[in-house]
Formats: structure tokens, sequence, C-alpha cells
């Protein structure tokens, strides 16, 4: 981030539903960001997205450029690499992520790989982003999305970013998240608002306090 432009923080919905509750998650966390005058952008994965992660031997042209032509290069290379953060809005299916949220981290593959030309530049702008994630499910237990928190820290580990929290809403039906015991919209929003200045430390046991 340089020091003359807000920074940028991308929040992706990986819903299929447009206007179900983890958009509304989405959209909450999205004010927030604005309230704290970030440059805040939202996203459906269904617009980035129309397949799955292919044999990169195959599917490379001639110069290692990706053949899948579906908008996610330009967002992965144009955005995604040039955001200071993440913000990751995906239901809980089958006690997991979502397929798109999942695609949305295969398809990184792709660029990361020695074979694409340019990985080397990938590899460093993927790092050093800050990541946040929203949940939604039907089931208000403690761990129903413990799952996918543990996957998406085991991406920032991977990648040295920081995950910087994680919000859950429970709803029934759709937009009922709305009526969350828990406060799960205000959480979501908070989110977005403290999304830079929220502290983050991860100890190990040599770390010096």
């Amino acid at each position: 981030m340089t020091a003359d432009r807000p920074r940028r923080l991308l929040i992706l919905v990986a819903s299929p539903r447009r206007n179900g509750n983890s958009a509304l998650l989405a959209d909450a966390a999205l004010r927030g960001a604005h309230a704290a005058g970030l440059d805040a952008s939202l996203h459906f994965a269904d617009d980035l997205m129309q397949t799955f992660l292919r044999d990169c031997r195959d599917c490379r042209d001639e110069h290692g450029r990706c053949r899948i032509d579906d908008g996610y290069a330009d967002f992965f290379l144009d955005r995604f690499l040039e955001a200071d953060g993440l913000v990751l809005s995906t239901p809980v299916y089958w006690y997991g992520m979502s397929a798109q949220a999942k695609a949305f981290f295969d398809r990184m593959f792709c660029y990361v790989a020695r074979s694409y030309p340019q990985s080397q530049r990938v590899r460093e702008r993927i790092q050093g982003k800050r990541v946040g994630l929203l949940t939604a499910s039907e089931e208000m237990y403690p761990t129903i999305g413990l799952s996918i928190v543990n996957q998406v820290q085991e991406y920032a580990r991977y990648t040295h970013s920081q995950f910087v929290g994680a919000v859950h809403g429970q709803g029934d039906r759709r937009g009922s998240v709305r009526e969350d015991r828990h406060g799960a919209m205000a959480a979501a929003e908070a989110l977005g608002r403290q999304f830079f200045e929220r502290p983050h430390a991860d100890y190990q046991v040599d770390s010096v306090r």
C-alpha cells in the first residue's frame, strides 16, 4: 500500500444467492469499511468463475497462460493482488465452505505454479494481506463453521497473511441473519470498519514479547 491511497479491501460473496444471509453479512462489512474511509468493493464469486481448476499441463497456452477465460484472471491479477485485504463471505455447506469459495482459492494455483511466467511476482504480491471471514448457517452451535475458520487460518499462515477475525451469522431462512441473537450484522459491520486496525498476534514459543 502506498501512502497516497486508501487501503483496498475486497469483499467476496461465495454464495449462489444474491440476497441470502452471506450477502447480507457482506453488505454489512462493506458499510463498515466505507464508514472507515476504505477503498472497499463487493464481488460475487459466480461473476468471476464459471469452472473449477483444470490440469494446468493441458490448459495453458503456448505462453504459459491459463486458457480459462471467465473473468477470474482479471480479478485475481488486477484486483486481488493489488488489494490490501480480503473478506470472504460463505455459507456453511456440508460443514465446510461453499464450492465457489474453495474454487477461488484453488484457481490461484494457476498463477502461483512455476509454470506460470510471472509466478514470482504473484508469490510476492499474494503475501502479507489481511484476511477476514464471514459465515452463515441454519445451525447455531459454536463450532459449526470451525472447519472453515481452520482452512482460512491455514491459508493465511501459508501466505504470510494475517487472519484478523471471523463472524458467524445464524439464519434458517433467507434474510433472517438480521435477527441473529448474537448481533452478527453489527459484528460484520464492525469487522469491516476495524479491518486494518484490529490487533493481530500469532505468537510462537520463541516470539519476543
